[in-house]
């Protein structure tokens, strides 16, 4: 068997990649994926999170635009007046600045929440998608006292009302993944009949294993292909996060046959939050299914930490403080030997599964109590701070005797410490 080598790591075999053994690569319709971005409606229903003013929204979308996420939930105008300005605002800008990526409101399958929505498309001159949501499980039909026959009359309105609007209309399970198959079948065929051309699966409550994501998939797909639908119904998955499985359930999900994933930026959401978004797209960059440009990932998920007030971990992959960062001495040598060899290539991958460059980043040596004598001499000569005996090595000593990494200012000024006491000593002895 020949080697599995990624082409995206080279084909120098310098890697050798276990992922590709006996790998099931995410297929989908047309071998294409979509998405479609949530992080300004249910993102921003954190109980934790500051609603952004208008200007960071806008700036948020332009950025979801730039990414090539196709889609984006702008808003639930039936929540209120801020929402239906924001969401009448932003489908303007869209407008106004061409952007590729297209609006969606969301909406309870109540009349009154799709008539807001209907209101901003006539004044706008956009067909908002509707996201009509209904809860769908046994133990929400029990808190509500809904029968299915309500639940089918109440999906049948809601359609029906969206489609006689010329709105483009996707039917939403709320908990689907807890939902019997029975009540699913029933709901699902009702918005079908009555002319939804989407069904969104939702782990509304992140209950789902893999397993119970591809078992889900499979059922709604039977039912579409049974419908003689399958060329015009497309599926999507809305995935939270409580098991912390939302990342890998949205990957299974496109092996299992959705076309469009759903994501927030940094995971925000409801509870422990949805399926990042930002992790979504770094890891189907990183496997081959998609080829777009990611070197804005960066300031998506900043500027969207700023806007809502949610604080980026450390730890947190590919845009955390600490995602290329290292002060270990044999990692920061390892980095450097590579990068001494001018291989920018080997440099971004000895000591990191993500190449950081491919998303517009770089690895970060620093000064800390498990560093090198290397982390030093590469640090200084980055800084611009001139060799003079003995400062790497007094430097190097003061970090070791230090309890955390050093910052700049710290090694700084230690650096002028350490050239003061040289000043001193040489005034002594002249």
């Amino acid at each position: 068997m020949a080697d599995p080598i990624d082409p995206e790591q080279g084909g120098d075999g310098l890697v050798y990649d276990w992922n590709l053994v006996d790998s099931r690569r995410p297929i989908v319709r047309g071998d294409r994926v979509t998405f479609f971005d949530e992080s300004l409606r249910d993102g921003i229903q954190s109980p934790s999170v500051r609603d952004p003013v208008i200007e960071d929204k806008l700036r948020i979308l332009h950025l979801m635009d730039s990414l090539g996420i196709q889609y984006a939930d702008i808003g639930l105008p039936g929540a209120g007046g801020r929402a239906v300005s924001d969401v009448t605002r932003i489908t303007r800008e869209i407008v106004d600045a061409r952007l590729r990526i297209k609006p969606a409101a969301a909406g309870r399958t109540h009349l009154s929440d799709l008539r807001a929505i209907a209101d901003i498309s006539q004044k706008t001159g956009v067909a908002l998608e509707v996201m009509a949501f209904l809860g769908s499980s046994p133990i929400r039909q029990y808190a509500e006292n809904w029968d299915v026959e309500r639940m089918a009359t109440m999906t049948r309105d809601a359609v029906t009302f969206c489609v006689a609007e010329g709105l483009p209309t996707t039917f939403v399970t709320e908990d689907t993944i807890r939902s019997r198959p029975e009540t699913l079948d029933r709901l699902f065929r009702t918005a079908l009949d009555c002319g939804a051309t989407r069904l969104t699966l939702c782990d509304t409550c992140g209950h789902a294993t893999p397993d119970g994501v591809r078992a889900l998939v499979k059922f709604a797909r039977s039912i579409v292909d049974a419908m003689g639908l399958r060329k015009t119904v497309l599926l999507d998955w809305h995935g939270h996060n409580d098991r912390g499985l939302a990342l890998v359930n949205s990957i299974v999900a496109l092996e299992a046959g959705v076309e469009r994933l759903h994501g927030t930026a940094l995971g925000i959401g409801e509870r422990v939050g949805n399926t990042s978004m930002d992790q979504l797209l770094m890891n189907l960059r990183l496997l081959g299914v998609i080829e777009q440009d990611l070197t804005h990932l960066g300031e998506y998920c900043h500027t969207v930490s700023r806007a809502t007030d949610v604080a980026i971990p450390v730890n947190y992959p590919l845009v955390g403080s600490d995602a290329f960062r290292t002060a270990t001495g044999v990692h920061a040598a390892a980095i450097i030997k590579a990068q001494k060899k001018g291989d920018a290539w080997l440099a971004d991958r000895i000591y990191s599964g993500v190449p950081a460059g491919l998303f517009g980043l770089g690895q970060v040596i620093e000064i800390g109590p498990m560093s090198g004598l290397s982390n030093v001499t590469w640090w200084l000569e980055r800084h611009g701070v001139a060799a003079e005996p003995g400062l790497a090595e007094a430097v190097f000593a003061a970090a070791k005797q230090s309890d955390h990494t050093l910052t700049e200012p710290e090694v700084l000024a230690l650096v002028r410490r350490v050239k003061h006491d040289s000043q001193v000593g040489e005034s002594r002895s002249a």
